[in-house]
């Protein structure tokens, strides 16, 4: 794994905030979220989430320490996963929280972007 990168500057897990970490495994971009993801945070995730000049783009999304996602975390995931397929790549999602995993199941993300248990089987998948 290549050195974490600390794309937001807020302190992790505190009420309404939100951080992002941004790693690489094996050429996989791991980005990694630490707070709640809404309107007034959400910002910084989809920066990470972003490509440019980057043939066929691999992102895991570690879910694993995001304790609130609303429509808007939501969006930001359906606009990645459409993004990064149309560039022949692809976005997976690890290790959702049971809060996240319930409202990705609710609205059916699950159904359209590969959601994986473990940051593990989301890179090996």
């Amino acid at each position: 794994m290549a050195d974490p990168e600390m794309t937001g500057n807020q302190s992790a897990g505190q009420t309404g905030e939100l951080s992002v970490a941004v790693t690489a495994s094996d050429g996989i971009r791991v980005v990694t979220p630490t707070g709640e993801i809404d309107h007034a945070t959400g910002d910084p995730l989809r920066r990470a989430l972003e490509v440019s000049d980057v043939p066929r783009p691999r992102i895991v999304l570690d879910l694993h320490q995001v304790t609130f996602m609303d429509s808007t975390g939501i969006n930001i995931l359906i606009n990645a996963h459409h993004t990064l397929s149309e560039a022949g790549g692809w976005l997976r999602l690890a290790a959702p929280t049971a809060v996240v995993s319930r409202t990705l199941q609710i609205v059916g993300v699950d159904t359209v972007i590969d959601c994986n248990d473990t940051l593990h089987h989301a890179l090996t998948g």
